[in-house]
């Protein structure tokens, strides 16, 4: 099956952008990034900026947005049967040319696991090969190794590196 993924969540002035893969069968359901109930993101998101769960989609969009976070995936299209990253083929990445030119200011990525830092390194960082990237554990929960606590405290490093210097 063809998948196609989501438009960015995004503001002009964003400075972190978070890089999924490709959303699963659950988030395109649900019209939304990382829809499945069990993934941690948006518990993670809720931890770190008060865009968890409680709250409707379109408010931790906004909160996001307004905290200079932008949301987006590695991926626009690509086969894939199931959910599983392991599973995606014919990969199309997205314009991150002009992305990059439409948001000036982003000065960090972190990729949401491994399939995301895969993808990143193969389309994107020839692009932007001074941007700081860091990869964080997979919000998944397909990735249970790894306690949820442990997840955030990874991700909240994640983020607040890209946040140091900038007065938030």
């Amino acid at each position: 099956m063809i998948i196609q993924g989501f438009e960015p969540i995004s503001d002009p002035d964003a400075r972190i952008l978070i890089l999924g893969s490709m959303p699963g069968i659950a988030s395109l359901e649900a019209n939304q990034y990382y829809g499945h109930p069990r993934n941690a993101f948006w518990r993670i998101m809720g931890d770190v900026f008060g865009a968890g769960l409680e709250r409707p989609y379109a408010e931790r969009t906004a909160i996001l947005k307004d905290q200079g976070v932008a949301v987006w995936d590695v991926l626009k299209l690509c086969h894939r049967e199931g959910s599983l990253d392991s599973n995606i083929k014919d990969e199309v990445p997205n314009d991150f040319a002009g992305f990059f030119v439409q948001h000036p200011r982003i000065e960090r990525v972190v990729l949401n696991g491994g399939k995301a830092a895969k993808s990143f390194e193969k389309y994107v960082r020839p692009l932007v090969p001074s941007l700081t990237v860091t990869t964080a554990p997979s919000t998944s929960p397909a990735f249970a190794a790894m306690r949820y606590e442990a997840k955030l405290d990874l991700w909240r490093t994640a983020i607040i590196s890209a946040d140091q210097g900038q007065g938030r």
